[in-house]
This record gives C-alpha cells, structure tokens and sequence, in this order.
C-alpha cells in the first residue's frame, strides 16, 4: 500500500470516504465483492460489510489530513476508516497482501459483484439479502478471495 504520489497510469478503480478527506487509487485488478453477514461487519459497516479487494502494492492511498484511522477489531485483522467522517473503507489482515475496499467507497461500482456471501448464519433478522450468490456458514474456500492476474 502506497501513501505516496500517484502512479503516471491511469487507476484501474478509485474511490474515498464521504467528507473526502481520504482518497485512494487501484492500479490493478479488483475481486468480486465479497458480503459478509459476521457480527463484526455489521458493527463495522452499519449494515453489512461489502468489500472487493486488491493487492496492498496497488493501492495509494491519499490522506493529506490524517483522517484515515485504523481500528484492530481482532488479532488477526484491522479496518481503516475516516475519523472525519466517520466512512467504513478498508479491511486488512495482519502481514496480508490483500487489502479489502469496501464496495460503496468506489466511485464506479458499476465493475463490480458480489462474488459470494459468507457468515450467513450470523446475519441479521432484517433485510432479504438471498440471490443466487454462493452462501457460506462461515470462511468460503481460498479462491474467492483471490484477485484475478
């Protein structure tokens, strides 16, 4: 993950929080979204936790206020979020490579899907979140959350 100068190509994807104090770009492939009903999403998120992700050496992030805070919400993983405005963005696992998006912060969210749901034992009495997505009780097999070449 880069907190520098932007690359000379355009971004593959971008996006920020609300108040737009924290911007970032994706100069690479993004996943298909992955929507997660755990109980910690949905105190994260408001709702439920919608991220695609990309690869921590693609992604600038643009923080020039220092808004972007990081919770550790376990021991295995943290959440960065705006202390400004208080918008969910991104989800990282300690020493991961990947670095979760979440999908309302893009500014196009028109090439993205939801690939999978997972924890759906855990979701919440409201809302009819049911497709034709792949559900799981719990983690999903490795290559959902794998970002494409």
């Amino acid at each position: 993950m880069n907190e520098t100068s932007p690359s000379s190509r355009s971004p593959a994807a971008s996006g920020g929080c609300l108040c737009g104090a924290v911007t970032y770009e994706v100069n690479g492939p993004l996943r298909d979204v992955i929507e997660c009903h755990c109980s910690t999403c949905r105190r994260f998120s408001g709702g439920l936790w919608h991220g695609s992700a990309a690869r921590v050496g693609d992604v600038t992030i643009h923080d020039e206020q220092g808004a972007l805070t990081w919770y550790r919400s376990s021991d295995e993983a943290e959440r960065g979020f705006c202390a400004r405005c208080g918008a969910s963005l991104f989800f990282r696992r300690i020493g991961g490579d990947r670095l979760s998006i979440a999908g309302g912060s893009l500014n196009n969210q028109d090439d993205v899907k939801i690939g999978v749901r997972i924890f759906t034992g855990n979701a919440a009495a409201y809302g009819d979140w049911r497709s034709d997505a792949p559900e799981f009780e719990a983690w999903p097999p490795q290559h959902y959350f794998d970002i494409p070449e």
